[in-house]
C-alpha cells in the first residue's frame, strides 16, 4: 500500500513546487530581490553609462496612432495611391471605404492603414504630396512594462510546461496520469492565451496604424471668418444655403400637405353630410310624433244663469 502511495505523493510535491514557481517567477525577473529558485541575489540593472540610453530607447515598446485629413482633387484615385504607398513601405490596408461621386453627393475615401514603426514619418511625408493637408494627430502610448510582464509570465509558464510534460512521460499510475495531465491542460491553455495577447501587443508595436481621409474641397471645412467683411460674407452664404435647404424642403413636403389637405376635406365633408343627415331624421321623427297626437277639444260655451242676466234698461 505505501509503494503505491508514494508516487503519487512525489507527483503532488511536484505539482506544488511547479504552482508555487509559476507564481514567484514573474516576481524575480526584474528586480533585485532573491530568486527563490537559486537562492542568488538577482543581477540589479546596470547604472546609466555611456551609450545606456539608446539601449534603453531601443528597447522600449511604443504603440503609435495618427489620422490624417488631405483634400484631394479626386479622392477615389488618391484613396489607390494611398493604398500603394502603404504597400512599398511594407505595410498594409487593413480597411478601405470609398464613396463615388454623385449628382447629390461628393466623393470621399477613407483608410486604415498599418505602417511599420520605422516608416512611419516617410509614410506621413509621401501622403502630404497628394493634396493639401488640413490636420495631422499623433499618438504614442509606451506599452513597455505590459511587454515585460507578458515574457516572464510566458516564460515561467513554458518552464512548468516542459516540466509537467516530462512527470508525464514518466507517471506509472492513472491518478498520476489524470493529475499530471489536468493541470498540464490548465497550463497550456494559460500559456496560449498570453501567447496571443503578446503577438498582439507585438504586432500594434512593429505596424503603427494610421487613418487617412480623404475628400474634395466642397467637402473640406471652411476657414472661420477673421473680419465684418468675410463674417458678412459667411452669414450670406450661410442664410443663402437656409434658403436653398428651405425650397428643398417645401418641395419635398408640398405633394404631402396637399395630399393631406385632400384627406382632411373629404373627412369633413363626410362629417357634415352625417350631421345634415342625423338632424334631419331628428326633425322627421319630431314631425310624426306630433302628427300621432290628437288636437285638443273646445272649450265648453259658459251657462248663463236667470241671475247672471242684466236687466235691459
Amino acid at each position: 500500500m505505501r509503494r503505491r502511495l508514494a508516487p503519487t505523493a512525489a507527483v503532488a510535491a511536484v505539482l506544488t513546487a511547479l504552482l508555487l514557481a509559476g507564481c514567484t517567477a514573474g516576481q524575480s525577473t526584474s528586480t533585485g530581490e532573491p530568486d527563490v529558485t537559486s537562492g542568488e541575489m538577482a543581477p540589479e540593472a546596470p547604472q546609466s553609462v555611456e551609450g545606456g540610453d539608446a539601449a534603453a530607447d531601443a528597447d522600449r515598446s511604443v504603440i503609435t496612432t495618427g489620422s490624417i485629413a488631405i483634400t484631394v482633387d479626386d479622392p477615389i484615385a488618391a484613396a489607390q495611391s494611398a493604398a500603394d504607398i502603404a504597400d512599398a513601405s511594407g505595410g498594409r490596408v487593413d480597411s478601405r471605404n470609398e464613396t463615388p461621386g454623385t449628382d447629390t453627393q461628393t466623393p470621399s475615401a477613407r483608410l486604415t492603414l498599418r505602417i511599420p514603426a520605422d516608416e512611419l514619418d516617410g509614410v506621413v511625408a509621401d501622403l502630404r504630396e497628394l493634396g493639401t493637408v488640413t490636420s495631422v494627430s499623433m499618438d504614442a502610448s509606451d506599452v513597455t512594462a505590459q511587454r515585460q510582464d507578458l515574457d516572464a509570465r510566458i516564460e515561467a509558464l513554458t518552464a512548468s510546461v516542459d516540466r509537467l510534460r516530462e512527470l508525464l512521460a514518466t507517471a506509472t499510475s492513472i491518478p498520476d496520469l489524470i493529475a499530471i495531465e489536468s493541470e498540464l491542460t490548465t497550463r497550456q491553455a494559460e500559456l496560449d492565451s498570453l501567447t496571443q495577447q503578446r503577438d498582439a501587443l507585438a504586432d500594434q508595436v512593429d505596424y503603427s496604424t494610421l487613418d487617412v481621409g480623404l475628400v474634395t474641397e466642397s467637402q473640406a471645412p471652411a476657414a472661420a471668418p477673421g473680419d465684418f467683411w468675410s463674417g458678412l460674407a459667411a452669414g450670406w452664404g450661410a442664410l443663402v444655403v437656409f434658403g436653398s435647404w428651405l425650397s428643398v424642403a417645401i418641395g419635398v413636403l408640398l405633394p404631402w400637405l396637399l395630399a393631406a389637405a385632400v384627406i382632411v376635406t373629404i373627412i369633413v365633408g363626410i362629417v357634415m353630410l352625417t350631421t345634415r343627415r342625423r338632424r334631419a331624421r331628428r326633425a322627421d321623427a319630431a314631425a310624426s310624433v306630433a302628427a300621432q297626437v290628437p288636437p285638443p277639444a273646445d272649450p265648453a260655451p259658459p251657462v248663463i244663469t236667470p241671475h247672471d242676466q242684466t236687466p235691459e234698461a
